[in-house]
């Protein structure tokens, strides 16, 4: 089975050859290891290649042991995408976003070598082998695709394929919310970026870009990745933003357009996981005088209702985080849903929801729908006795 990689453009990083049977005139140390035993593989070359917009570049190779085991070890510039490469064909790839120091153990077969390679001994080895499983039941549905060429509409087809890549997507945006310094949010990132343009695509996936690409600035701050990385991010949003003001929105869409953001404690809060409650979505900011004397009736309301299903999603357009969350603390908003990307009128937010103006808010029943703009005070309350009465 085919193994396919699509990723970021990243910088070339120069790697020196380097294994333990090929001396180099300017052999480097030795940097990074993997190691394991590849069953039924045998006599077979085992590559690492480091990857570029330009191809792949050959960085250590060695030659499996007539019983599987084998012991490849290199130099690498720094934290960057790999893949290491069984035989001399594409067929069998798996991804690595090696790091220095890492040693990297691999105990698979060479008919599972892409699909099960049971990778330990780094920290993210582990999502890998996830990821890998994820990817090859979407491989594995290809066929299916290729069936559909010729019988069936392009749409159809994309929409087959958008259906099947699904599981790897949603996998892989958890995974990196979840852990955003993660060195495999290289290969994992290549699950947000979008494809086929921006209709249709997740709002969802830019913060998810954004928050990686703040890790790695903290972490890999010297790395050309991390700031690839930051680069590539500044253009995904400046395109998606021109798409918001170009493409006509709907004052009212049936469904409230996903949000996922970081909240005060810096996880990521969706939206969608309130989904079974009734939500005030409520754009506010520490510096909106208005917005600070609703508060009060947000409390109230909030109060109120609360055990009948009802919460608030607040999504502040502040800039600087201790006003937001001195605000926060000082008007009394209790609820848990606080959330910010501080970015403040230059959100994707404001173009997503169509507003110029705060506080603005919209209300969403339990399965997302909107069902009211613009409450405040008492039409707000009227409006969440009638929905909660039903």
């Amino acid at each position: 089975m085919k193994y396919l990689v699509l990723f970021l453009v990243f910088p070339l990083l120069f790697a020196c050859e380097s294994s333990e049977e090929t001396e180099t005139p300017e052999k480097l140390p030795d940097n990074f290891m993997v190691s394991g035993t590849i069953k039924d593989a045998g006599n077979t070359t085992l590559y690492v290649e480091a990857l570029s917009q330009q191809g792949s570049i050959e960085v250590a190779k060695t030659t499996i042991s007539p019983n599987g085991s084998f012991k490849i070890k290199g130099n690498i510039p720094g934290m960057g995408i790999y893949q290491l490469r069984l035989g001399e064909s594409n067929d069998k790839v798996i991804p690595l976003t090696l790091v220095e120091k890492d040693h990297l153990k691999i105990n698979t077969s060479y008919e599972m070598f892409n699909v099960a390679p049971n990778a330990s001994g780094t920290e993210w080895s582990t999502v890998l082998n996830q990821y890998i499983e994820k990817f090859a039941v979407f491989s594995a549905a290809q066929p299916e695709l290729n069936a559909m060429k010729g019988r069936a509409t392009d749409q159809e087809v994309m929409n087959r394929f958008l259906e099947l890549k699904k599981p790897v997507d949603d996998f892989a945006r958890e995974a990196m919310f979840k852990d955003p310094d993660n060195p495999f949010n290289i290969v994992l990132s290549t699950s947000a970026t979008p494809t086929t343009g921006f209709e249709g695509w997740d709002p969802a996936n830019l913060e998810v870009l954004k928050v990686v690409a703040e890790a790695y600035k903290k972490r890999f701050k010297d790395s050309p990745i991390a700031a690839t990385m930051e680069n590539q991010v500044f253009q995904i949003e400046s395109a998606y933003n021109e798409f918001l003001n170009t493409t006509p929105t709907k004052s009212s869409p049936d469904v409230a357009p996903e949000i996922v953001m970081q909240g005060i404690n810096g996880k990521a809060i969706k939206l969608s996981s309130l989904k079974g409650k009734v939500v005030l979505i409520d754009f506010w900011a520490s510096w909106c005088g208005p917005c600070r004397k609703e508060n009060p009736n947000v409390v109230r309301l909030y109060n109120q209702f609360k055990d009948k299903g009802f919460t608030v999603y607040s999504v502040s357009l502040d800039e600087d985080p201790n006003a937001w969350k001195a605000a926060i603390k000082s008007d009394g908003l209790s609820w848990p849903n606080h959330v910010s990307d501080l970015r403040g009128w230059k959100s994707p937010v404001v173009q997503q929801y169509g507003f110029d103006a705060i506080p603005h808010t919209v209300l969403i029943d339990k399965n997302g729908k909107v069902i009211g703009t613009g409450l405040r005070g008492e039409s707000l309350e009227q409006k969440l006795k009638e929905v909660l009465s039903k």
